[in-house]
């Protein structure tokens, strides 16, 4: 009698790499689709939070004032947070790619001061000045005060992992520092606070369009992934793949820029978002932006959404700005991240 034939059993190293790989996208795909309805489950369930009284039952039942309140307020309100969050967190993450460093975003290396400094210059000349008028010196502005910490940052000695961030910082302390003073004698310290402090609650149908263009430039920042990738390695590297670094570099600069703008003008300064976001999605996806923007997108609508309900119910019915939320939250866990890389390097 003949011995069972047993079935052959396949090595590891046997199974195709190209099965391996779909079968991770096919995972991450149906991840990313849940995170997504996640997202916009919470969206849907922040058009009912707020002072005035706007229920699901109205909305079904024809209710008029309902219906005029959500078109008018909440989901404008709502579309700001998950454009703003989606294209600062997606800013942040090509901002540390550019700098090669993980502890930057435009917020703590002066492009968000020198916007606001922008819009408190347009604001003084011309008080009338549309919004886009503003948008559009603000812009010019980010876009100054990113090339100055590039350029401070290109004099270095040495780039520490630490001495970046505390660099951005003292820059944008001294750009703030001149806003504030100039702010001050013009008698427009409260409306300096409006753009510093990041609200959603002023967000109305007519004052928050303009924020569609940041999801453009999101976009855009998506298609060039993979370049801001490779010159994330280095000028020498990104030089022998055939690429213009210095023409990449510029793009980043300008797409940055351009959002923390926007932003800054439409809705104020959210602060530590594109900072905290991008080191998460690093930590669990790795450097690869163009796998880690729809992530990062997603990650940081979903915060800043988080951070929005938070500050229309922990102290309701008044309200706290998000930018308040964000600067708490974000703050411990941007020292986390400092003292866990200081006790990574020893």
């Amino acid at each position: 009698m003949s011995a069972p034939v047993l079935p052959e059993t396949v090595a590891a190293d046997e199974i195709p790499a190209a099965a391996v790989r779909r079968t991770r996208k096919i995972s991450e795909t149906t991840w990313l689709v849940l995170g997504s309805a996640g997202v916009l489950g919470l969206a849907f369930a922040s058009l009912f939070v707020g002072v005035s009284d706007v229920t699901l039952p109205q909305l079904l039942s024809g209710d008029a004032e309902a219906w005029e309140l959500l078109w008018i307020s909440r989901l404008p309100r709502t579309l700001a947070v998950l454009l703003a969050g989606t294209a600062v967190a997606v800013a942040g993450l090509i901002m540390q790619l550019m700098v090669r460093n993980r502890f930057v975003e435009p917020s703590t290396v002066g492009t968000v001061e020198s916007a606001t400094l922008g819009i408190l210059v347009v604001t003084v000349a011309l008080p009338a000045a549309p919004m886009i008028l503003k948008m559009g010196v603000a812009s010019v502005f980010a876009l100054g005060g990113t090339a100055l910490f590039l350029a401070v940052l290109s004099r270095l000695p040495v780039r520490n992992t630490l001495l970046v961030p505390i660099v951005g910082i003292m820059l944008g302390g001294v750009i703030g520092s001149v806003t504030t003073f100039f702010a001050y004698k013009y008698d427009l310290l409260q409306t300096l606070s409006n753009w510093m402090i990041g609200d959603f609650s002023g967000v109305l149908r007519g004052r928050y369009e303009l924020l569609w263009i940041v999801a453009i430039l999101t976009v855009i920042g998506y298609v060039a992934a993979d370049r801001f990738t490779v010159a994330g390695l280095g000028a020498d590297f990104t030089t022998n793949l055939g690429l213009n670094h210095k023409a990449i570099m510029r793009l980043g600069l300008v797409l940055v820029s351009l959002i923390s703008a926007v932003v800054v003008t439409t809705v104020g300064a959210v602060p530590f978002l594109g900072l905290i976001v991008p080191n998460i999605v690093s930590l669990l996806f790795g450097d690869n932006l163009r796998r880690a923007v729809p992530w990062t997108a997603l990650f940081g609508a979903g915060f800043v959404l988080v951070c929005d309900v938070i500050g229309r119910t922990i102290r309701y019915p008044y309200e706290v700005p998000v930018g308040m939320v964000m600067s708490v939250l974000g703050a411990t866990v941007f020292l986390a991240l400092l003292l866990r890389t200081r006790k990574s390097h020893g």
